[in-house]
C-alpha cells in the first residue's frame, strides 16, 4: 500500500505527478471515495501531468470521456456513478476500453467491481478533518 497526502490544491500537479511515477507501468485506476472527495480534481490533475491537451470534465452523463495527449496518446475518463445494471457497461463495451493498453480512470468503480481488469489500481480517496486528503493506492 502506497500513502500520499495532498495537503492543498496548489500541491495537485506534484503529488499527481508523484502518483504516475510511483505507478508508471499501470494503465487502469479505480478511484474510490465519497461524493466531493476529490476524484475528478485529482484526474484532472493527472491527465495534465500526462498532457492532456483539452479541458478534462467529469463524464457523470456520458459514462466515459476520451480524452488526447500532446503526443497523440488515448485516455478514457470513466464515471459510473450513475449506472443502474452492470449490463449498461457491456453495452457500450467497457472491454474495447479496459484492456485497450491506454490509460483508464474510472471514478465509482464499485458499480462495475466484477468487471475490473486483475491489473487495476485500487485508489481510496480520504478527506481529512484538516481539508487535506490522504490518497491510498494499491
Amino acid at each position: 500500500m502506497h500513502t500520499l497526502v495532498l495537503k492543498s490544491l496548489t500541491d495537485l500537479s506534484v503529488v499527481a505527478d508523484k502518483f504516475l511515477r510511483q505507478t508508471k507501468d499501470k494503465k487502469v485506476f479505480a478511484f474510490f471515495g465519497p461524493m466531493g472527495v476529490g476524484k475528478t480534481t485529482f484526474i484532472k490533475a493527472l491527465c495534465n501531468e500526462l498532457g492532456v491537451v483539452e479541458i478534462v470534465t467529469s463524464p457523470t452523463f456520458a459514462l466515459v470521456n476520451e480524452y488526447q495527449t500532446a503526443k497523440g496518446k488515448i485516455i478514457y475518463h470513466f464515471d459510473f456513478y450513475r449506472i443502474n445494471k452492470i449490463e449498461e457497461a457491456y453495452d457500450f463495451g467497457y472491454e474495447d476500453y479496459f484492456y485497450s493498453d491506454n490509460y483508464c480512470f474510472i471514478e465509482w468503480p464499485d458499480k462495475v467491481a466484477e468487471l475490473l481488469p486483475e491489473h487495476v489500481v485500487y485508489v481510496q480517496m480520504i478527506e481529512n478533518e484538516d481539508g487535506s486528503r490522504t490518497i491510498n493506492y494499491r
